[in-house]
């Protein structure tokens, strides 16, 4: 693998409109992404890249045709300030991930490679629990040797709660859980690296002061460039773009919806403050910091999936029909998280409710149909959600 190119930032990134999160901080940090070649971890990575950071992305090639890293070309030129150089790696290949890990030498981690679909996993739970808990050992063993501070951010998900079914929100000490194999994989990733931060983060001679590790819950993201298979979203936007009835398998069951950058932009925020407590020597906000964190919408953003093919079509005229099974392998059907913990002590909050995020990404589907570059159409909503003012809290 050869080196990134360093060369120096060109300045382009639009000062954020919360003052906590600083582009100049992303101007040329060394960052590692795994799964950047995911729906999520590309928009992630676009907005490193528009943040001038240098990143390197590790992951399997894309799953889905059309797939949004391949349009979006981000390990090519474009007028952003930073570069991407992607490695494709599967994570129990471990001493190939120790190699490329060493020789990057990152100063923030963002681990997002995954198998993130429910109903796969069912068919594929051997696949599921390796890529989920051993992958996310694998990475934090490749991380172990690093000589300098690095912050880490591993995403799990908002389905690692035991499922109550109740109406009340999911808090970051609520029972760990899960019913369905992805589920209860994530869980086991977030009890992986409490351990493994237990047991090898510090000053011990079988541990490392080097590394600060926080696990990140985040509600169901939707937005442009989500192409996967048996996915709420896509599903809804093939069948608008084709003329078809949108069938819905549990259109009674809510979900904690948001537009992909709300979280994103939540991980970028944990990981600043990780590594700036690190680099001040605060061990009692790294404390606090290395944990576990939810990113969710706001309390009117949790509906049901008929409210939120509802609000698309607002946008994006179609029809659905009820096909709800009650053979079909079991999905949660309440589910909603608190954020009072990152609104407290990180100062984030979510910027966009449901009617505007069902509005821009069905917008994003259509443009691109019509013609349009699916990286002007995300450059497009990224920079209107960086204007976008975060709402007062509900009294």
């Amino acid at each position: 693998m050869g080196p990134l190119v360093r060369s120096a930032p060109v300045v382009t990134a639009v000062t954020l409109s919360s003052p906590d999160l600083s582009d100049s901080f992303w101007q040329g940090r060394r960052v590692l992404l795994t799964g950047h070649t995911g729906f999520k971890g590309s928009w992630l990575a676009l907005w490193l890249r528009y943040l001038g950071a240098e990143v390197l992305g590790v992951a399997l090639p894309p799953d889905t045709q059309p797939s949004l890293y391949e349009e979006l070309l981000l390990d090519q030129g474009h007028d952003l300030a930073g570069c991407l150089r992607s490695q494709l790696l599967d994570l129990a290949d471990l001493p190939a991930l120790k190699a490329a890990v060493l020789a990057f030498e990152p100063q923030v981690v963002f681990h997002l490679a995954a198998q993130p679909l429910v109903r796969l996993s069912y068919a594929e739970p051997l696949t599921t629990w390796n890529t989920n808990v051993i992958g996310t050992l694998h990475l934090l063993e490749a991380l172990r040797p690093l000589p300098q501070p690095c912050a880490v951010v591993a995403v799990t998900t908002d389905k690692v709660y035991r499922n109550q079914e109740w109406c009340y929100g999911y808090r970051e000490n609520d029972p760990l859980g899960g019913h369905d194999p992805y589920s209860s994989s994530k869980a086991a990733a977030e009890l992986l690296i409490q351990s493994w931060r237990q047991s090898f983060c510090g000053a011990l001679p079988h541990q490392t002061p080097n590394l600060a590790v926080a696990t990140a819950r985040a509600g169901n993201v939707i937005g442009g460039g989500d192409w996967a298979r048996d996915r709420i979203v896509p599903d809804a936007m093939r069948a608008c773009a084709s003329g078809a009835s949108l069938t819905l398998r549990n259109p009674s069951s809510t979900r904690p919806w948001q537009h992909v950058l709300e979280p994103l932009s939540g991980y970028l925020l944990l990981a600043q403050r990780l590594w700036q407590a690190q680099q001040l020597g605060a061990s009692g906000e790294l404390e606090l910091l290395a944990a576990a964190w939810n990113f969710g919408p706001p309390l009117a953003s949790n509906a049901t999936v008929q409210q939120l093919v509802e609000a698309l079509h607002a946008s994006w005229p179609g029809s659905w029909r009820d096909a709800s099974d009650p053979q079909a392998p079991h999905e949660a059907g309440l589910l909603h998280l608190v954020t009072d913990k990152a609104h407290h002590q990180l100062g984030w909050a979510p910027r966009w409710d449901l009617a505007t995020t069902a509005k821009r990404t069905a917008r994003w589907y259509q443009r691109v149909q019509g013609g349009a570059a699916p990286l002007a159409c995300c450059l497009e909503d990224l920079e209107a959600y960086l204007k976008a003012a975060a709402p007062p809290p509900v009294a």
